[in-house]
């Protein structure tokens, strides 16, 4: 497995020849849209940020699209979507329904969790959510988890690796320090991308991994 980050909550993996987009972005956008073709594109919330479906297409073949709670089996792969709330984007007083997913794929556990932006998860999320191996975790606020919750969380949800994102342009400035600094992890540097075999996660609990744009 093989894991880009293109900005904001975008990543794409890869394996073999199957390629899934979390959160794309739409070219409607302020943010920088990376267009690259996609089997399969989880969009956690409906928002031009995360759902730039669009820019996940190749030719005339477009990806099959999940963006909301659910079951879902596409190319042997396992989708379970849960709704939780955030207030990124929202209007005043308004709570948008941002889509946790977890995927399995591999023999991985990877658990995304969007825009989120409560620490309280939901009851069946919470029920769903074990043996976390990759977990995608938005430290930005605004409207999302700040670094410090984000952190706890993280930890609570014992995955072998965290993979903060939300960061940046996207986040509150300075964002990625503060959390680094919660996790104890002021010198990790970031990797252009993150290969991975089951084998690999042996060992490994809430190993912080940031990975450049």
């Amino acid at each position: 497995m093989v894991i880009s980050y293109h900005g904001g909550e975008c990543f794409k993996v890869s394996f073999g020849n199957t390629t899934l987009a979390f959160n794309p972005i739409s070219k409607d956008s302020k943010l920088k849209s990376a267009k690259f073709g996609s089997d399969i594109v989880l969009s956690t919330l409906d928002h031009p940020d995360f759902n730039g479906a669009d820019s996940a297409a190749f030719g005339e073949k477009q990806p099959f699209v999940v963006n909301g709670p659910g079951e879902y089996e596409v190319k042997e792969i396992t989708i379970k979507g849960f709704a939780s709330a955030s207030t990124y984007g929202a209007k005043k007083d308004e709570t948008l329904i941002n889509t946790l997913y977890f995927v399995t794929l591999e023999g991985m556990n990877l658990c995304f969790l969007g825009a989120l932006g409560a620490s309280d998860l939901p009851q069946d999320a919470k029920q769903e959510l074990e043996d976390i191996d990759i977990l995608f975790i938005p430290i930005g606020s605004e409207g999302v988890l700040d670094p410090a919750s984000a952190y706890k969380l993280a930890v609570k949800l014992q995955p072998h690796i965290i993979v903060p994102m939300h960061y940046g342009e996207i986040g509150t400035k300075d964002a990625l320090k503060h959390f680094l600094k919660e996790a104890g992890a002021e010198g990790t540097k970031k990797e252009e991308k993150l290969t991975l075999k089951k084998k690999d996660l042996e060992g490994k609990e809430a190993e912080v991994i940031v990975l450049s744009e």
